[in-house]
């Protein structure tokens, strides 16, 4: 049992928006992956690489949204039925062409961003300041990767 920091509901409600941001992660992470394999065309190499830099710091950040919610008490959600019963991010189709793909992840970038947006508040509410950082941190690198995205169109 936790005893420290925010209340027992303001944790269970801050580790309930990770758990979303947690699936949304691992989904855009697993598209983002799929698409560094499947790329093709002129920019190849570039997309090839730029899709490598994205995965593996969402491979990190990860585990970082995981901990904080086993930090604050929770179990963290584990496993594609309950990631996708958490998220709204489709899967990729490694069919598409190099535009689309980009395209696609820049989509799915603005949806995880949006959901960092919406559980931000919790955290702050609950004087959670360790989350909140998370969060920040998080929605630094999701604006950053959604900013390569679009300029590599």
């Amino acid at each position: 049992m936790t005893n420290t920091g925010p209340s027992p509901a303001d944790r269970k409600a801050v580790a309930d928006g990770l758990a979303k941001l947690l699936a949304d992660t691992y989904a855009v992470y697993l598209k983002t992956h799929g698409y560094h394999w499947n790329v093709r065309g002129p920019n190849f190499s570039q997309l090839h690489a730029l899709f490598m830099a994205q995965y593996t710091e969402m491979w990190t950040a990860i585990d970082e949204v995981a901990e904080r919610i086993r930090a604050l008490g929770e179990l963290a959600p584990q496993g594609y039925g309950a990631f996708g019963n958490l998220s709204s991010i489709k899967d990729g189709d490694p069919s598409k062409g190099a535009e689309e793909m980009l395209k696609d992840l820049i989509a799915s970038q603005e949806t995880l961003i949006g959901t960092l947006y919406a559980i931000l508040p919790a955290a702050q509410k609950a004087g959670d300041e360790v989350s909140a950082s998370l969060i920040s941190d998080r929605l630094t690198a999701h604006e950053k990767h959604a900013w390569m995205l679009r300029s590599s169109l």
